[in-house]
């Protein structure tokens, strides 16, 4: 497994929107995961490109990590704003 709970752990802890190291449900970690996730998944695709499977679970989590931002975006730009420039998404 990629995805270790230390691992896990960390992303929420970094990415966290309070003094909560436990913050899962905020949109702003979710979105660092899913990110993580989406690096992993497209480094895998690019070593075995007829992974159909893996692509299709590739395009479903930039669907909801798009979801996401779009929400944080219309609920508070300035989050979204430093969430993207912390994360790298957009020039």
């Amino acid at each position: 497994m990629y995805l270790y709970k230390e691992l896990k752990q960390e992303i929420f802890k970094k990415y966290s929107r309070g003094q909560n190291e436990q913050d899962t449900g905020s949109p702003e970690s979710q979105v660092a995961l899913y990110t993580y996730r989406i690096q992993h998944l497209t480094e895998h695709l690019k070593k075995n490109k007829k992974d159909a499977s893996t692509r299709l679970g590739l395009q479903k989590l930039v669907g909801k990590r798009k979801r996401l931002l779009s929400y944080l975006k219309k609920k508070d730009i300035q989050r979204y704003r430093a969430l993207i420039a912390e994360l790298g998404l957009r020039k």
